[in-house]
């Protein structure tokens, strides 16, 4: 007779609850920039593109979920916007809004929100919770570094206006942008510092 006992094989726990996670936060990011969009946006100078708090709600999927979780959460939302559903700003909805001044912000979006998502995931573990500056120009740099070219492109292209006039109208919305980004930052490192495991695995 053996004395050797069974072996017991471990089984890795199923993946299920992780991903059933994973798209209750993407589905719910993209709720969120959709009711964003339901405040009402504020018309400036005659390019066409409002104000609107969209770009808020970009920032923090990026800022709260990471690279591919934010990136896909916006990509929801636009996805959902373009089959007709009307959750971009002013209640829009459907392709008509590709042929807008706008169509570059909104192009622009999931880039930006990648690259914020990238950047905050590369702030130490320890320190993000309390690492506002740090959160902030990395949003910075994905919501006005990379949107802004973006979106005064697609001002030029669809509202037939040249360069100069473009980069006069989008500079319009970079204070504003700069307030959102501080205030994503602030709200970014409290969800964090709240579920410090949000992000993927950090060094």
């Amino acid at each position: 007779m053996s004395d050797a006992s069974p072996t017991t094989t471990r089984t890795a726990p199923p993946r299920t609850t992780s991903r059933s996670t994973d798209l209750a936060l993407i589905a719910f990011f993209a709720a969120f920039i959709a009711v964003c969009a339901i405040v009402p946006a504020v018309p400036v100078g005659s390019i066409g593109v409002p104000i609107t708090l969209q770009t808020l709600g970009v920032a923090l999927a990026g800022a709260c979920l990471g690279a591919r979780r934010g990136t896909l959460a916006v990509l929801l939302y636009i996805c959902v916007g373009l089959a007709g559903v009307p959750i971009f700003a002013g209640g829009g909805g459907g392709f008509a809004v590709l042929a807008g001044p706008s169509v570059g912000y909104i192009a622009a979006w999931p880039l930006s929100t990648l690259v914020i998502g990238y950047l905050v995931a590369r702030i130490p573990a320890h320190r993000i919770a309390t690492s506002v500056p740090l959160i902030f120009g990395c949003i910075v740099i994905g919501s006005i570094l990379i949107s802004h070219p973006i979106g005064i492109a697609g001002i030029v292209a669809r509202a037939d206006v040249p360069w100069r006039t473009a980069i006069a109208g989008d500079l319009v919305f970079v204070p504003g942008d700069l307030v959102k980004s501080a205030l994503a930052a602030i709200v970014a490192a409290s969800v964090h510092r709240t579920f410090p495991d949000l992000l993927p695995r950090r060094r």
